[in-house]
């Protein structure tokens, strides 16, 4: 037995090199430079009522998907009747004049796919993905929808009572509640600073605002179909003359334009024994069009967009304070904001809001390194090649260029103007944007311990001196 013991023992010490070899882990290749993204270039049609198709053939399925956005959100309701472009939204796929709901996503069915109507903040979308040579009928079947909603009251309180569910649920979540103390901090009586809409509000929703809003804000002028896969050129042009030239021209598209606030605030939401609170922390900065956004882009990706960012890696690697913080800049119609975002401990909160000021001051008076920004900007190029991969990524990057009043090549250029930006370039907007002095801080959370440590922290951290409850 000890004989045997001991060859084992030999044949192990023979084959440890080899072992030991196989065990080290292997360094990933480096990988390659984003090649630039070229866009298929879009043919565009334009019908005397001033609803434009925009049509892009991409990729090899035969697969198409038709967006209409119509510029008609909840962004142009009237402060007493904000949920009536939501509820329009819900309505109209609940059938046509010639179509009942059940019929309406039969017809979608057949042709591979199904309907769906959104309201979103600035737009009401109505969206298909279907099988490519179907694309024809789809577009007659979008202006069902669109020219003859049938809007059936028997349907109404039930979508009422959906709506007062999802605004519930919404409201019980500290996130929720803190982005819209932020946005009202900042744009106040805008649109964009409304709260979510009360029980009372959808009660108080009759069929005819609803349809009273239809007629006002509906029209060619505000809309944009798009059309992004493989479809058969000269049908889908002739199909949208056929269907849709009879549209009215409706209104043009007229969103308000916020003034955002720049005088800074401190707010705190009380929720009594949270073993969290919710922080949002941040400035309004310029829009997409302006020459600077990109830079911007970048260094928020660099400071907390991304998982490997610094106040990432600060306060959830090293500090041990939350689990998934991140930075935004949330554009919206000529208006920007760029904030933090982070769900910490309770006891954390302070400590977390001095770790982040802390990095914003470090970026803003010291440059990053050239590697830690090649890293970066390597991570935006690749991403966003990777997101305009599908029909869908394709017709939202058409619609940022159209909504944000970009220039027609925006996709053409974006990567080399992602590599264009230089440290020094990266300091110089943080700098000039993140000014400690005019931040907004929300926080939500047990107010008896939140409220001691943000005056600790405002004494912790002068630069930050101005802020004021």
């Amino acid at each position: 037995m000890k004989f045997f013991q001991l060859i084992s023992y030999i044949a192990v010490l023979a084959f440890l090199p080899f072992l030991l070899n196989a065990q080290e882990k292997e360094l990933p290749p480096e990988g390659g430079t984003p090649k630039d993204f070229k866009i298929p270039e879009p043919d565009v049609l334009e019908l005397d009522n001033g609803l434009k198709m925009v049509m892009v053939d991409y990729g090899i399925v035969p697969k198409v998907t038709i967006q209409m956005y119509i510029a008609a959100g909840p962004i142009l309701e009237k402060e007493e009747n904000i949920s009536a472009a939501s509820l329009l939204a819900n309505l109209m796929q609940e059938g046509t004049e010639n179509y009942d709901s059940k019929a309406l996503s039969l017809e979608f069915a057949k042709m591979g796919g199904q309907l769906s109507v959104n309201a979103g903040t600035h737009v009401i979308s109505v969206n298909a993905t279907i099988l490519s040579e179907f694309a024809p009928r789809a577009i007659e079947l979008f202006a069902e929808v669109l020219l003859r909603p049938k809007f059936p009251e028997s349907e109404l309180d039930r979508l009422k009572n959906d709506m007062k569910r999802q605004m519930s649920v919404a409201r019980s979540q500290a996130g929720t509640v803190a982005t819209q103390m932020f946005d009202k901090a900042i744009y106040g009586d805008h649109p964009y600073g409304r709260a979510l809409p009360s029980d009372e509000d959808i009660d108080n929703r009759t069929l005819e605002d609803v349809k009273s809003y239809y007629d006002e804000e509906f029209g060619g002028k505000r809309a944009t179909l798009y059309v992004v896969g493989k479809y058969n050129k000269n049908q889908v042009e002739t199909a949208l003359k056929d269907h849709f030239s009879a549209w009215k021209e409706g209104p043009e598209v007229a969103f308000p334009i916020a003034e955002p606030n720049m005088n800074v605030n401190v707010e705190l939401s009380d929720r009594a024994n949270s073993p969290q609170s919710t922080i949002r922390f941040g400035i309004p900065v310029p829009d997409p069009s302006h020459p600077d956004f990109v830079a911007l882009e970048v260094m928020d990706d660099l400071l907390g967009g991304s998982f490997s960012s610094r106040i990432t890696s600060n306060i959830r690697e090293d500090k041990g304070f939350t689990y998934s913080p991140f930075s935004t800049i949330n554009s919206r119609y000529k208006a920007s904001v760029w904030y933090q975002a982070a769900d910490v401990t309770i006891e954390s909160t302070g400590d977390a809001i001095l770790e982040i000021s802390r990095e914003i001051d470090r970026l803003r008076t010291e440059a990053p390194t050239e590697e830690e920004l090649e890293g970066v900007k390597n991570y935006m190029a690749g991403s966003f090649v990777r997101a305009n991969s599908t029909r869908g990524g394709i017709i939202n990057q058409l619609y940022n260029i159209d909504f944000h009043g970009l220039e027609e090549d925006y996709l053409n250029k974006r990567i080399n103007s992602i590599y264009a930006v230089t440290p020094e370039k990266i300091a110089e907007v943080a700098s000039k944007y993140l000014d400690p002095e005019k931040m907004f801080l929300m926080v939500v959370g047990d107010r008896k311990a939140t409220e001691p440590q943000i005056e600790d922290w405002k004494k912790a951290d002068k630069k930050f001196k101005k802020v004021v409850d």
